[in-house]
């Protein structure tokens, strides 16, 4: 018998029920909502904890459906990723022209990121920025691991395309 506690289980994950939050409604305000509203929803499903698998998978799942139905209800058009590579970073570029071209590339990652399907995004970030397995992503997003995988293929495919088309011709 499992013995979930709100403050040493649930409570933690909340950066990274943020950082998916964010990166689906692309609003920090939004995403601080979406946040508060999942943790309630959780703890109002508190009676149901024992019989949950991964209470982690349980809180990301709610999470995301609330920042889905937020951007739903807000009928808001994604913008952009918010800022989790400081280009500006002086041990990755050492002079001025070099952290310009760095800063200019991560901004264009970003905008093709934000372009993508939201499955795609939200496949993408789960694997490749939160580094959940398959399994996970796929308990998360109520899906099948082989569209996982296909979501991530498409995903790193039409960014690394879009990306090579822009470094040789410009946007």
């Amino acid at each position: 018998m499992k013995n979930i506690s709100f403050q040493t289980h649930i409570l933690p994950l909340k950066n990274q029920l943020f950082r998916m939050a964010l990166r689906i409604t692309m609003n920090p305000a939004d995403a601080e909502d979406v946040v508060q509203e999942t943790m309630m929803k959780v703890w109002n499903r508190r009676d149901d904890w024992e019989q949950i698998e991964s209470i982690e998978a349980f809180c990301l799942t709610i999470c995301r459906n609330v920042a889905l139905d937020k951007l739903r209800r807000k009928d808001h058009q994604a913008q952009s990723l918010d800022e989790t590579i400081d280009p500006t970073d002086r041990r990755t570029a050492s002079n001025p022209e070099e952290q310009t071209v760095q800063s200019d590339r991560v901004q264009l990652v970003r905008t093709l990121i934000s372009q993508l399907p939201e499955k795609q995004r939200s496949c993408m970030q789960l694997r490749d920025i939160e580094g959940k397995s398959y399994k996970d992503i796929a308990t998360i997003l109520e899906m099948t691991e082989e569209q996982v995988k296909i979501n991530i293929f498409r995903a790193r495919q039409t960014i690394r395309d879009r990306f090579q088309k822009a470094e040789k011709y410009g946007i």
